[in-house]
């Protein structure tokens, strides 16, 4: 809660790399509802395949791995598990099934976090329950050495500060003073240096960084795997990580390293995800589809450049087609002449006949 406490007192100038990091992802949540409009079919097999990488790097990252053969059985079906592994994947994927299906309706509370706790850990005793004793992060070398990376919230103290953190995001959100998703980062942070938990601390602080983007409106993440992103970069994480958590118990840390890492995150995934829909039209008849359904929202006369801003990935040129075959069977008229003639549809206009 450290990093909330300072930003509560004094909000700092945002650095100019957070600052690019924002409006590019302004301009791509501007961009998702567009996107999502298009190729159902498409998105259900991204949001598929995001939920098998997801359950399945979050828990790689901290060790755990299944047979590849058994990943989709293990995900989205109901088989007799055969070890500890199994069942920690599948219990992570039922957490990211409830947050895929409760979305923004479900809190960022105390509640949340002991239930995703409890979904993630699967049947193993201390499931949902904070850490009964100090558990500090330990870093072990291939040689045997080893060393405190971070020493953590003592066990007794952890539930004040959480509830305290939680708290200060739910009051602080609500003012508005602070870039939402810098809050969003920050929070993440002081969860991993409270470390409520005896084991799956970044589990959990990952279902809750998929789940708080969700309240933001940023949805990249359902259909492509954060969690993924996480894992190829892992080697960063662990850096900012351990950069933005020294000195945190003082309150004397530079949170911008890992606050900028998890922005880079969601711009890398919204980055992914346009690629993904960017090729959508490769298939015969798509893109016709594409500004077919377009044309049906315009309540009243459009310009071909009111189409191509609803078609992303679709070109002038197809446009113009389309258009010239609607006219040719009377169900669109052109109202001018040029680039910027306005068109409209005809009393014959229906969707599904064309």
């Amino acid at each position: 809660m450290m990093t909330m406490q300072r930003f509560a007192r004094k909000f700092e100038t945002v650095p100019a790399t957070t600052s690019w990091y924002l409006a590019d992802l302004g301009e791509a949540r501007g961009k998702q509802e567009l996107f999502t409009r298009q190729a159902p079919q498409r998105l259900k097999a991204l949001r598929e395949h995001a939920l098998i990488e997801s359950a399945v790097s979050s828990n790689r990252i901290e060790g755990v791995e299944i047979d590849k053969s058994r990943i989709a059985t293990v995900i989205f079906g109901k088989p007799l598990l055969r070890d500890r592994d199994e069942e920690e994947v599948q219990g992570y994927r039922q957490a990211l099934s409830l947050i895929h299906e409760q979305g923004a309706g479900l809190p960022i509370s105390e509640q949340t976090v002991l239930k995703l706790h409890s979904l993630a850990r699967g049947h193993i005793w201390d499931a949902g329950k904070y850490k009964e004793k100090d558990s500090d992060i330990i870093e072990n070398y291939p040689d045997g050495r080893s060393r405190v990376r971070f020493k953590t919230v003592p066990a007794d103290q952890t539930p004040v500060f959480l509830r305290e953190m939680l708290k200060l995001y739910s009051e602080i959100i609500r003012d508005h003073k602070i870039p939402p998703l810098v809050l969003l980062a920050a929070f993440n942070l002081d969860f991993l240096c409270i470390h409520p938990f005896r084991d799956g601390n970044g589990r959990i602080s990952r279902l809750l960084f998929l789940l708080q983007t969700y309240h933001l409106g940023f949805e990249a993440g359902r259909y492509i795997s954060l969690e993924r992103l996480i894992e190829q970069h892992k080697e960063r994480y662990y850096e900012t990580l351990e950069q933005s958590s020294i000195g945190w118990h003082e309150g004397k840390h530079d949170p911008w390293p890992y606050i900028n890492y998890l922005l880079f995150i969601i711009k890398t995934a919204y980055k992914e995800f346009e690629e993904h829909l960017g090729r959508v039209g490769t298939a015969r008849g798509e893109k016709t589809e594409l500004v077919l359904r377009a044309i049906d929202r315009f309540p009243g006369g459009f310009r071909v450049a009111d189409i191509q801003k609803q078609c992303l990935g679709v070109s002038v040129d197809m446009i113009r087609r389309v258009l010239k075959n609607l006219r040719v069977k009377k169900q669109v008229e052109c109202l001018g002449r040029g680039q910027t003639a306005q068109w409209r549809k005809a009393k014959k206009w229906e969707l599904g006949s064309t």
